[in-house]
């Protein structure tokens, strides 16, 4: 989708947020017949730093390394799942603008702004990502019931953090759909996605 703003000098790069690693997350980079660079990130290292809730989530990071816009859902077009509609073509004209302006984009955030948008409206998120990377480390581990203990206080925690849920239901591939059926529908109005900002 964003391989002709390679010449601009735009880098795409994918971190797969799986605690499975290569072997559950590979597949899904071949699919797509990925040419960018595909990164696993088996400890959620990225999702933690970066305060992400959800996948797919995109980041904004310039040449100087400084971080312009910081997560949000990163659709590249309009998506339908059943009822579930996401996304749009705002994002990519949004990442399009920012690659050929730069600074000068009306999509590229000053460091206050970015700094308000990464404020945690949740007062037991860092808590809860804790309880969560102890999980994640369990679990590598092998020890299944000591992590599942840590995800359930992750997830009460925090409860509106979707990726504290998708890890753990992976695990139970048979079940995981009807899971995420279940805390979708109990979402009420809610969004799934906060749209994304633009």
């Amino acid at each position: 989708m964003y391989a002709d703003l390679a010449g601009d000098g735009f880098e795409l790069v994918a971190a797969a947020q799986d605690t499975g690693g290569p072997e559950v997350a590979d597949r899904y980079y071949a699919e797509a017949n990925a040419t960018f660079t595909s990164l696993f990130d088996v400890e959620h290292a990225v999702t933690a730093l970066y305060d992400l809730v959800n996948v797919p989530s995109g980041i904004w990071i310039d040449e100087e390394g400084v971080l312009v816009r910081p997560g949000e859902v990163a659709y590249s077009k309009q998506w339908t799942f059943g009822t579930l509609v996401v996304g749009d073509d705002r994002y990519a004209e949004a990442l399009r603008d920012w690659v050929a302006k730069g600074a000068a984009s009306e999509y590229a955030l000053d460091p206050e702004a970015v700094e308000q948008r990464l404020a945690s409206t949740n007062p037991h998120r860092s808590e809860a990502d804790e309880h969560f990377r102890q999980a994640v480390k369990l679990h590598l581990r092998g020890e299944t019931n000591e992590a599942e203990h840590h995800f359930a206080e992750a997830q009460r925690l925090d409860p509106a953090n979707w990726n504290y849920h998708r890890q753990p239901w992976s695990f139970d591939p048979e079940n995981a759909g009807a899971k995420w059926r279940q805390k979708f529908e109990e979402l009420e109005g809610r969004p799934y996605y906060a749209p994304a900002d633009l």
